[in-house]
């Protein structure tokens, strides 16, 4: 059977046609620049899980937070890793600067890193208080010292980091 001449013409055609190529050198940049963009802005997380009825101060802060004991000073509580430690109302009413319950609460933490860890420096030791803005300072003081009286050497007071510009 004899084909007819644009038959084999065709046929020429196919066999001369290549698969198309997919060209993955610019899907590799691609996905590269979106690694790398990944990898820089990753060490940007926020560690300090903030509560919602906790409005923080809001200060140009340098250093970013540390993974720690965190005691949060709420509106109605003082919180302990998000346990209840002592109700704000007998803070206030307690004319002692060290609030026994606390300082209970803290030295199991002390107890807990130690164990965990082994690091027995006090100077090394961190915690963090989150504060509301609106709670006095004699409450912020009486944590404060209750954290020092219970072995922790270094405070940090958690704030919201303003704009380099002023207002945020």
């Amino acid at each position: 059977m004899s084909s007819s001449r644009r038959a084999k013409r065709m046929e020429r055609k196919h066999k001369k046609a290549k698969m198309p190529s997919l060209n993955l050198v610019s899907l590799m940049d691609i996905f590269t620049i979106l690694v790398f963009f990944l990898l820089v802005n990753s060490t940007e997380v926020e560690t300090l899980q903030v509560n919602k009825s906790v409005q923080l101060p809001e200060s140009i802060a340098e250093q970013k937070p540390r993974e720690n004991v965190v005691v949060m000073i709420t509106s109605t509580d003082i919180l302990v890793q998000g346990q209840p430690a002592v109700s704000l109302a007998d803070v206030i009413a307690s004319s002692k600067s060290v609030i026994p319950e606390l300082k209970m609460m803290l030295q199991d933490q002390v107890d807990r890193l130690i164990a965990d860890s082994g690091e027995d420096d006090i100077a090394m030791r961190e915690i963090t208080i989150m504060g509301d803005k609106s709670i006095p300072y004699s409450v912020l003081k009486k944590v404060m010292a209750t954290c020092t009286d219970a072995n922790y050497g270094r405070l940090s007071l958690a704030v919201m980091q303003r704009g380099a510009g002023g207002k945020s």
